[in-house]
């Protein structure tokens, strides 16, 4: 269905780490209403890109609670064509790094194109798929399991940008693993 490259499964030094927080689990049928990134070069962050989407739609109070982001938030935020066309702009050709960035991918790259008429095809890095070869006997490869275990402040989780600095402290311990 997406014409997406494909997972590199390595370590690399240039990247764009990236998460989303959405209204639900259908990259058709849901949102996207907050995207995070972190550019990455020689494996030391450049920048970052944080905004929020308007929807047509109101939160449910589930991922209100989840996320701490209201319907009021969201009034202030961007439309979502602009939001694609400067993410697309951000990321470029780098490789996207993302905790279970399928989730994350399944949806930009339906957004991407039904909003800018972009193709998403970036190569990508998993560090759920890393953590799981690298950290055999963990309990389970949720992000905040491995923030736990590898010492790294969970605090403010389930924010695009604080879920993206998370995960450049567990690909980094999942690097010293290697």
């Amino acid at each position: 269905m997406y014409n997406r490259s494909k997972n590199l499964m390595k370590f690399v030094d240039d990247y764009v780490l990236v998460d989303i927080e959405t209204t639900g689990l259908s990259p058709i049928n849901d949102e996207i209403i907050e995207i995070g990134a972190i550019k990455v070069e020689n494996n030391l962050i450049v920048d970052s890109f944080s905004q929020l989407i308007k929807i047509n739609r109101s939160l449910s109070p589930f991922i209100t609670n989840l996320t701490g982001i209201t319907n009021e938030m969201l009034r202030t935020g961007k439309m979502p064509i602009e939001v694609y066309q400067e993410f697309v702009k951000f990321v470029g050709e780098n490789v996207i790094i993302g905790h279970n960035v399928n989730f994350d991918l399944g949806f930009l790259t339906n957004k991407c194109k039904k909003y800018i008429d972009y193709n998403l095809t970036n190569d990508y890095i998993d560090t759920l798929y890393m953590a799981r070869r690298l950290v055999p006997n963990s309990v389970n490869y949720k992000l905040g399991t491995l923030a736990k275990l590898f010492g790294i402040s969970y605090e403010g989780a389930h924010r695009g940008l604080k879920d993206v600095e998370i995960t450049y402290e567990v690909y980094n311990r999942l690097r010293k693993l290697s």
